[in-house]
């Protein structure tokens, strides 16, 4: 389900630009960014590591690391823009609001309280509800998240979990107060893969029920593909290509995005070897003219080297490459 014109967009993003002042010169590692995403949707975000993904969604929950800074653009939820509050003003937000969940359950929690206090803390920090109702619902969301005996849990600690209960905990605690927006950051990265599976469904069916709009970042193209409604493709900062995740897919645009396809392995086709991308993402301090992946693209041509591609409508996708409105007037 795509944002339409009925419903705002939970979260938008506008020309995000983020910065890092450096001795050497300002090193630009978002470069005009958007994208939207409508409540009850999940919207991956992927790249290779150093595309500027878990900066777009730290700029989001206003976590940048300084001297990172937001130096363009928006960021609104609901309507409301959030990347210029004060600090005060977005930490409330930041919980209330936007729930974030970590790749690594450890950072998230305090290994000296016990679950049940972390819960109950978050949900009386953000909620007008009484000691009682707290420990309810701290029981229901543990109950929600898949673990079982959750009230003597309650009672535990972290290291008492194993990781991948620890990180339901997490997503129990995200979802505390019903933030209207998730960002989850590699949420299954440090689990064994039917483990990851449980987090995908658990995650898809509390988007759903909760009517969440969740930002899933990943570099995983199969947790993409089982978990998201739509998927943005991050290059050196930009955008690449970014549509419904099944377009994207099967019939990416962008050469990019048509190389990260190539190197999944297909359980159906007998390929001998996978496709892989020559060459590596530039680093910041060396972005080159016009498109940032014309040195590995195979179907490059002059004016790519020269000039840089806007988000152009390529069927189902946008994408931002120069072969789209070439192959559009040839046709």
């Amino acid at each position: 389900m795509g944002p339409t014109s009925a419903t705002t967009p939970l979260l938008q993003v506008s020309h995000l630009r983020v910065e890092f002042p450096t001795r050497q010169g300002t090193l630009l590692a978002l470069d005009d960014i958007s994208f939207e995403i409508a409540p009850g949707e999940i919207l991956g975000v992927v790249g290779e590591s150093g595309a500027g993904k878990s900066l777009t969604g730290a700029a989001i929950i206003g976590l940048l690391e300084p001297p990172g800074r937001i130096a363009g653009g928006e960021i609104r939820l609901a309507g409301q823009r959030i990347d210029n509050l004060p600090h005060e003003q977005m930490r409330a937000i930041r919980g209330r609001r936007i729930g974030a969940i970590f790749q690594d359950p450890l950072t998230s929690l305090n290994p000296l309280y016990t679950i049940g206090r972390q819960l109950t803390e978050t949900i009386q920090t953000h909620l007008p509800v009484s000691a009682r109702e707290a420990r309810q619902r701290a029981i229901r969301l543990l109950q929600e998240t898949g673990i079982p005996a959750a009230e003597q849990r309650l009672e535990q600690y972290p290291h008492q979990f194993s990781g991948g209960m620890r990180q339901r905990v997490v997503i129990a605690l995200a979802l505390a107060a019903e933030p209207q927006l998730i960002v989850a950051d590699e949420p299954t990265t440090a689990l064994d893969v039917s483990i990851q599976a449980q987090i995908i469904s658990l995650l898809k069916r509390l988007c759903k029920d909760h009517g969440a709009a969740v930002m899933l970042v990943t570099h995983d193209m199969g947790v993409i593909a089982e978990t998201c409604d739509r998927v943005a493709v991050l290059y050196a900062g930009r955008v690449a290509e970014i549509g419904p995740v099944a377009d994207v897919i099967h019939r990416p645009s962008h050469p990019y995005t048509l190389g990260l396809m190539g190197s999944i392995p297909a359980m159906d086709e007998d390929r001998e070897r996978l496709l892989q991308i020559d060459g590596s993402m530039p680093r910041l301090n060396a972005i080159p003219r016009g498109c940032a992946f014309n040195p590995r693209c195979p179907r490059v041509m002059p004016r790519c080297r020269e000039e840089r591609p806007e988000l152009f409508d390529a069927g189902a996708t946008r994408a931002a490459c120069w072969l789209v409105p070439a192959s559009q007037v040839a046709a």
